[in-house]
C-alpha cells in the first residue's frame, strides 16, 4: 500500500488532535507530521484535518478516514499478536539424521499430545552447530565431537552399541561366525573396531564387510539380511521389539552419550522446557534390558 507510513502518521494524529502530540508519540519532528500529512491529503485530493491553533480537528472526510484507519491498524495489531503467539508455539529443532528417523519421528506425535497447539520443526544435522545461524533453538547430538560453543548442555542418555541382525540372517550365519558380513559406514567408520576394543570380541574384525554412505542404510541392510551392523541402542530398539532385529552378541557402553544443546535462556522458554523434558523422560527409555545385554 502507498503512504502507508502517511496513514499511520494521520492515525496517530488523529487520536492525539495535534501534530506535535503526534510527533511525540512517532518521535520524529512536528515538521515530519506536518509533510506526512500533507502527501496524504495531496494523494487523496481531500482536506482531513482543519486547525485550530496548535491544534487540530478532523473534517468530515477525516473522520471517515479515521474509522477505516482504526480497523486496519487494529486488525494489523491482532495479526501480530497472533504471529507471536505462533512463533511462541513453535520450536526449531535439530537432530542427528539417524536419530530423527529411526527414533525421533515415530514418537514426536506423543509429544503433540501432552502439548496440543505445538509445532516441532526438525531439521537434521551431526556433529558441531551454531545454533542461531542453524536457525534452531536446540540440538540433539552424539557427544563425539568438541562443542565450539559456550552452549547449554544437557545428558539424555548413555550411549549403548552391539551389532544386529536379522533373525533370519543370524539362523544362516551362527554356525559359522566368518560367514557374517559386515555391514560398515562412511560416517562412523570406527564403529566396528570401537565395539570389538569395549567388547573385547575380535572374532569379527577379519571378516568381509559391505560399505553403505550412511548410517541409516546400515540398519535398513541388517533389517533385509545383508549382514551384520553395529546399532546404537535408540537407532535399533524399534525394529528390536518388533522381531525385525535381534542382537545375539549383546550391548556395551560404548563411552558416549546423546545430548541436548541449547542457549542459557532455553530455562526461560516454557516450550524449550516441556521438549526437554519430553525428550529426556523418551530417552531414558532407551537403555537395553538385562536380556538384551546378556543374551543366551
Amino acid at each position: 500500500m502507498k503512504n502507508l507510513k502517511a496513514f499511520h502518521v494521520f492515525d496517530v494524529a488523529a487520536d492525539s488532535s495535534s501534530f506535535s502530540k503526534a510527533a511525540e508519540k512517532l518521535c520524529i519532528t512536528h515538521g515530519a507530521v506536518s509533510k506526512q500529512i500533507k502527501t496524504l491529503e495531496n494523494s487523496l485530493s481531500l482536506n482531513l484535518f482543519s486547525r485550530q491553533g496548535r491544534n487540530v480537528r478532523l473534517t468530515r472526510e477525516g473522520e471517515l478516514l479515521k474509522s477505516y484507519t482504526t480497523q486496519a491498524f487494529q486488525a494489523l495489531n491482532a495479526g501480530v499478536q497472533k504471529l507471536s503467539q505462533v512463533k511462541t508455539n513453535c520450536l526449531d529443532v535439530s537432530c542427528e539424521p539417524t536419530l530423527t528417523m529411526r527414533w525421533l519421528m515415530p514418537r514426536i506425535s506423543n509429544f503433540y499430545e501432552h502439548n496440543p497447539n505445538t509445532d516441532v520443526r526438525l531439521s537434521t544435522a551431526g556433529g558441531p552447530v551454531i545454533l542461531s545461524s542453524s536457525g534452531s533453538s536446540l540440538a540433539i547430538r552424539r557427544d563425539d565431537f568438541e562443542l565450539i560453543q559456550d552452549y547449554r548442555k544437557i545428558p539424555l542418555v548413555d550411549e549403548w552399541v552391539g551389532p544386529v541382525v536379522s533373525p533370519e540372517y543370524w539362523q544362516r550365519v551362527k554356525s559359522d561366525l566368518s560367514m557374517i558380513k559386515l555391514i560398515h559406514s562412511d560416517t562412523r567408520p570406527k564403529a566396528w573396531s570401537n565395539w570389538s576394543n569395549i567388547s573385547g570380541d575380535k572374532s569379527l574384525l577379519n571378516n568381509s564387510y559391505q560399505t553403505f554412505a550412511h548410517f541409516y542404510f546400515c540398519f535398513q541392510a541388517a533389517v533385509d539380511g545383508l549382514g551384520a551392523a553395529i546399532g546404537s541402542y535408540p537407532l535399533v530398539v524399534d525394529d528390536l521389539k518388533r522381531g525385525n532385529l535381534i542382537a545375539p552378541f549383546g550391548f556395551v557402553l560404548s563411552g558416549n552419550s546423546y545430548i541436548l544443546l541449547g542457549q542459557e535462556s532455553t530455562s526461560d522458554n516454557d516450550l524449550e522446557k516441556q521438549f526437554i523434558g519430553w525428550i529426556k523422560n523418551q530417552l531414558l527409555q532407551c537403555v537395553p534390558t538385562n536380556d538384551e545385554l546378556f543374551p543366551v
